[in-house]
């Protein structure tokens, strides 16, 4: 597992989902701007937390999926169903 890949891929992500760009919110009284709530991604020598879900060891199909996706530079292929407009 390259580390400094993921890293790297993991800031460039942030900057396409729009780290750091306020958004508008509709209200009832008006608008008002807001932040893109982050997704975590914590990792440990021997696995990940993602999203605060459960342990993932490195060993899991899963997680090599989800760090694969994001070695290549694409968003985790897992999260589209959450997000099937995009991050």
């Amino acid at each position: 597992i390259d580390f400094d890949l993921i890293l790297e891929n993991v800031k460039y992500l942030n900057l396409l989902a729009g780290e750091g760009i306020s958004q508008i919110e509709h209200t009832l009284q008006g608008a008002r701007l807001r932040q893109p709530k982050p997704l975590s991604l914590t990792l440990y020598k021997n696995g990940i937390i993602m999203c605060n879900g459960a342990f993932r060891p490195y060993q899991d199909p899963s997680t090599q999926q989800c760090l694969q996706d994001i070695m290549d530079g694409y968003f985790p292929s897992e999260l589209q169903p959450r997000y099937p407009n995009g991050v």
